[in-house]
């Protein structure tokens, strides 16, 4: 859906622009906090929010009027090295009060009515496409009324990054990691150790939450898993694409992925006698790019 920006929302952004810099209320580049009774006497204003984090959040409570939500990464360095970044947005299922709109040259399209986002849903968009547009629903009472999403920054091309689970969700492919990434996935993933699949949970269309069980846990993020006590045993979930099997029991494997929005995804995951084999030639030869207790 594709509109021309209201002419009052033509003039907010204008004057935002222009005229006068609104007070942010976040502490950090990549969440921001703020309240619409700040300006509740003029609530024509439209509040500009710059964050430049790779993730991070919104929360804006009562909204009233609108903001404009620019992201970008901190290590830009030219505008060459925003080509090709996407934005996906998760709103909190308790989010409400606003429509989420991109805006770009003063069209609006609307990315997100307020109705759809107790659904909780991932949306993205390329970062060509514009920035945010947030516009407070209008309310007789705004009390009890939040707007709140998360966010992530990832480039559509790159190393692994056909595994980003969002961006074309029915083209997720399973093939293999080259040994070069595997041997970087260990390094670099959001967590990684060795272990086996335990079963298969009751998941969707585009995924499937599949329980793990690992004998080695090399290092994670966050508490993707957690120590099972006497059993000796690490234990979690991770998503894996619905299109791509696994085998409860039977072979260890090598468990490596990333967070998004707070879940587990998996990616590179080879046979664990393959990756020690990997693993070895390369110390040998020097070119590790970590050092883990593999053995």
């Amino acid at each position: 859906m594709r509109l021309q920006l209201r002419p009052w929302a033509a003039h907010w952004i204008t004057a935002v622009l222009l005229c006068r810099a609104v007070a942010q209320y976040s502490s950090d580049q990549c969440s921001w906090r703020g309240s619409g009774l700040s300006h509740e006497s003029h609530r024509r204003d439209v509040e500009q929010v710059y964050l430049r984090c790779s993730r991070g959040s919104l929360e804006w409570l009562y909204p009233t009027g609108a903001i404009i939500v620019n992201l970008r990464l901190n290590t830009e360095g030219s505008s060459g090295h925003m080509a090709g970044l996407h934005v996906c947005i998760k709103p909190y299922t308790y989010s409400k009060g606003s429509h989420v709109y991109l805006e770009r040259s003063g069209d609006l399209r609307l990315l997100l009515a307020e109705k759809d986002q107790a659904q909780g849903a991932v949306h993205c968009f390329s970062l060509a496409e514009g920035a945010l547009f947030v516009e407070a629903v209008p309310q007789t009472d705004i009390s009890r009324r939040i707007t709140a999403f998360q966010y992530e920054l990832v480039p559509s091309q790159g190393p692994r990054a056909h595994m980003y689970p969002y961006l074309h969700p029915g083209l997720v492919t399973c093939k293999p990691c080259s040994d070069e990434e595997v041997l970087m996935a260990v390094c670099t993933s959001d967590f990684a150790g060795s272990g086996v699949f335990r079963g298969v949970a009751s998941g969707t269309d585009d995924n499937s939450p599949v329980l793990v069980s690992l004998s080695r846990l090399f290092h994670q993020k966050g508490r993707v898993f957690s120590w099972g006590g006497a059993r000796g045993k690490w234990s979690g979930r991770v998503n894996v694409p619905s299109q791509c099997a696994v085998h409860p029991g039977g072979d260890e494997y090598l468990f490596t992925g990333s967070l998004h929005f707070g879940e587990a995804w998996l990616g590179c995951a080879p046979r664990y006698k393959d990756f020690l084999k990997v693993y070895v030639r390369a110390q040998k030869a020097g070119t590790n790019p970590c050092q883990i207790d593999a053995a």
